[in-house]
């Protein structure tokens, strides 16, 4: 069971499932948005793939408060972008409301998981 709940496969259908969900319940006024909800679903899978690896790959590039600070402002922004615009290409209704969970879990996500690569760093250092 672990090993399941550890899949990058299951984060990526969670994530799916979770966002395009959330995607649904937050465009609910304008009828079932299955466009936006599936391109929400897909982008939380693919970037949260994608966040993690760009976090692991700036590890150990910065020090002290910038180590902490600068590699998840960086994924925030660029997720931002990345959200508006695809919304906004799509048409998505309720833009604000639709990229506002998403966009504050993984960043926070990459507040926690940027925060633990730097510890885990720091207490590895002679």
């Amino acid at each position: 069971m672990s090993r399941i709940l550890r899949s990058s496969l299951v984060h990526a259908a969670f994530g799916f499932l979770l966002m395009g969900g959330w995607t649904l319940w937050a465009n609910r006024a304008h009828g079932l948005a299955w466009v936006p909800a599936l391109a929400q679903g897909l982008l939380s899978a693919g970037l949260t793939a994608l966040l993690k690896k760009t976090l692991e790959r700036l590890d150990g590039r910065f020090s002290g408060f910038v180590a902490l600070a600068l590699p998840p402002a960086m994924t925030a922004s660029a997720i931002l972008t990345i959200l508006v615009l695809v919304h906004r290409l799509i048409g998505t209704p309720e833009l604000l409301a639709t990229i506002a969970f998403p966009w504050t879990m993984s960043t926070l996500y990459a507040i926690a998981y940027n925060a633990r690569l730097v510890a885990d760093r720091r207490k590895a250092a002679p």
